[in-house]
């Protein structure tokens, strides 16, 4: 089954909680959670591609390319972020395009103006609401000839544009529905009544971000207001950066045997063989399998990690 099929299947159990990844690594280890999507998040992917912020600072093609392998690194389904679709209609045409070629099942296109920064960053503005609809119907109409279930979410950011208001947001939403998305992402509610207003008046299937300035909501909350999808975007990047920094202070103040103590407490971790993570028992699997059978004769007498044979 193709991954965009798996994910609208997906999408008929509600909530779906989908946490974000950065790249084909942190993707792996969600995977290996347990998770059944996982969500490439265009902060994470310009911060730790490019060590800036998500300011519209990474192209189509880097954002493209981290798409392509975190969607090849996992089998699971994967939604990414588009931003704005890097230009206006007859851009996004060739954007979805190209994101449908990397394997990602999914993604959204949100209406901000160029350059475009996160959504619950101050300082957003967004496109008139007839040159966002025409993006959406372009998007729709590509999607439609090279893959029908590729999963089209349109992202409004009026709420909390300059000038914006809830009730924009609300109207663009419904307008971008109308146009050919599948999901409706009003990005940044700052209240519990806010969410529930956009689930009662959006006409559509609601895709909701729980970071910033956006409120946390349980799971029994999302099911009773009738969320389809949650995603997570930062927790896997905040988790990891405070880990790197803990350890970097402890090597700064230990030196190495702040390393060999993390080795020690580690392996018994569910990804604490390193190497057989990342998949060098699967490499001799397939020596075995497809080369010749002197190949497997490096394997004796050789010093380091043993794959296991299959």
């Amino acid at each position: 089954m193709r991954s965009t099929t798996r994910l609208r299947e997906l999408l008929k159990s509600t909530p779906l909680v989908v946490p974000g990844c950065y790249d084909a690594l942190s993707a792996k280890v969600l995977e290996r959670a347990g998770f059944p999507a996982v969500y490439m998040t265009g902060y994470g992917t310009s911060l730790a591609l490019l060590g800036l912020p998500d300011a519209g600072l990474a192209t189509m093609s880097e954002m493209h390319l981290n798409a392509r392998y975190i969607a090849n690194a996992v089998a699971v389904p994967v939604i990414a972020d588009a931003d704005n679709g890097y230009g206006n209609a007859i851009n996004v045409m060739r954007t979805v395009r190209e994101y449908i070629q990397t394997g990602v099942a999914g993604i959204h296109i949100e209406d901000q103006a160029i350059p475009k920064r996160c959504g619950h960053v101050a300082g957003r503005r967004v496109i008139p609401i007839e040159e966002a609809v025409g993006k959406y119907r372009a998007a729709a109409a590509v999607r439609r000839d090279l893959d029908p279930d590729f999963v089209l979410i349109a992202r409004t950011d009026a709420r909390g544009a300059h000038g914006g208001s809830l009730d924009e947001a609300i109207r663009r939403a419904n307008a971008y529905l109308e146009a050919g998305a599948d999901l409706a992402f009003v990005e940044g509610p700052t209240s519990v009544d806010e969410i529930q207003r956009v689930c009662r008046e959006v006409r559509g299937p609601i895709f909701y971000n729980q970071t910033g300035v956006s409120p946390r909501l349980t799971p029994d909350q999302m099911k009773e207001l009738g969320i389809a999808v949650t995603i997570l975007p930062g927790a896997t990047l905040r988790v990891a950066l405070q880990a790197i920094w803990d350890f970097a202070a402890a090597l700064r103040a230990e030196g190495p045997a702040a390393e060999a103590r993390f080795a020690e407490r580690f392996k018994d971790h569910p990804v604490g063989d390193l190497h057989t993570f990342a998949g060098f028992d699967q490499i001799r699997a397939w020596e075995a399998e497809y080369l010749p059978a002197e190949e497997q004769e490096k394997y004796q007498a050789s010093v380091g990690h043993q794959p296991t044979r299959r």
